[in-house]
């Protein structure tokens, strides 16, 4: 077994004390034949320190299109020729889409808006859809609206909200490659707010954009230090008509290197399958990673790309025996 896997067992495992940046670069660099081996020492970490449950949950654009940001990869901005045109959703449709992902099974309700932070119009929109969510069914509602100032983070609290997602995207040293419309500083700051107003944060990235392997294990070492409750992992689905459109995709092994390692430097986070995981891993990557440290699940389709139906992810977690964590349970 390599020294790294030797050292993330006793070290990960038996103490839950996640790997340092260079303990994660060293995963990422493990050879084809020691994949699985990292994979299985990822699932007992995973098991060891959060259980065995999957969290389930599916998301809905509150406002889709038209966001005056650059982030390179999505075809929401509206400065790019991508074909997603600006688009905001009612509140009935906005519970309506809550139930149904209620019905699935999913204990957790994502409300995103593809906006540079949330104006008066979007916030009094929240107000009145979270309200309306409560009332019609029983679900936890999380929100990602990006940047907040310091009376909004109070306000969502307020409503209910009791999860924000706020993408790093990558590490702070390739950020300004992807993102030139906005700091990873900015993020920063919004995201250390939501932790002091005892909303759990929701913050992870996008996993082929350009970066080097030394900067995934930089940018692990820093969502490490954000300690977040939740990290959605994203694989690049490049979108066309945005400048990462022509990228190619991330390579399954390397991606499920990428699983295995973030789950060794997080020990006790939970570890979401987000975007791309799709075209990355297929059926059977996504089966192994389910088995190599991802703890939750986004069900049925992303905000501008399709995902599996939600179906599917449940039949296959009951294949595996992966109990579906039940509402109850989280709150």
């Amino acid at each position: 077994m390599p020294e790294i896997l030797d050292l993330a067992r006793n070290q990960v495992l038996e103490r839950g004390v996640g790997l340092d940046e260079e303990g994660v670069l060293a995963v990422l660099r493990l050879p084809d034949e020691h994949i699985s081996g990292a994979l299985q020492l990822a699932h007992e970490v995973r098991m060891r320190w959060c259980g065995p449950e999957v969290e389930v949950e599916g998301i809905v654009s509150l406002k889709t299109g038209g966001c005056p940001e650059d982030c390179h990869f999505c075809s929401q901005s509206g400065l790019f020729t991508s074909p997603v045109r600006s688009v905001w959703l009612d509140i009935p449709s906005l519970v309506e889409a809550a139930k149904q992902t209620a019905a699935t099974g999913a204990t957790e309700f994502c409300i995103v808006a593809a906006v540079r932070g949330p104006d008066e119009r979007l916030m009094k929109q929240m107000r009145e859809g979270v309200a309306a969510i409560k009332a019609a069914v029983d679900i936890q509602v999380a929100a990602s609206l990006g940047m907040l100032s310091q009376s909004q983070v109070d306000e969502l609290v307020e409503m209910g909200v009791h999860r924000y997602n706020h993408n790093l995207e990558t590490c702070r040293s390739y950020f300004a490659n992807v993102v030139t419309t906005h700091t990873w500083e900015e993020r920063w700051d919004t995201l250390r707010m939501v932790r002091d107003s005892g909303m759990e944060v929701c913050c992870g990235g996008i996993l082929g954009l350009g970066e080097s392997i030394e900067q995934r294990a930089e940018f692990a070492a820093q969502l490490a230090a954000l300690d977040p409750h939740e990290v959605p992992l994203n694989f690049l689905n490049p979108r066309p008509g945005t400048p990462l459109g022509d990228r190619p995709v991330v390579d399954g092994k390397d991606a499920l290197r990428a699983i295995a390692a973030f789950r060794l430097a997080m020990p006790r986070t939970i570890l979401r399958y987000a975007g791309g995981r799709e075209i990355t891993l297929g059926d059977l990557g996504t089966r192994d990673g389910l088995l190599g440290g991802i703890n939750a699940v986004i069900v049925g389709n992303y905000l501008t790309t399709l995902g599996r139906p939600a179906e599917e992810d449940l039949a296959l977690l009951d294949d595996l025996k992966m109990p579906v964590k039940a509402l109850s349970a989280t709150l």
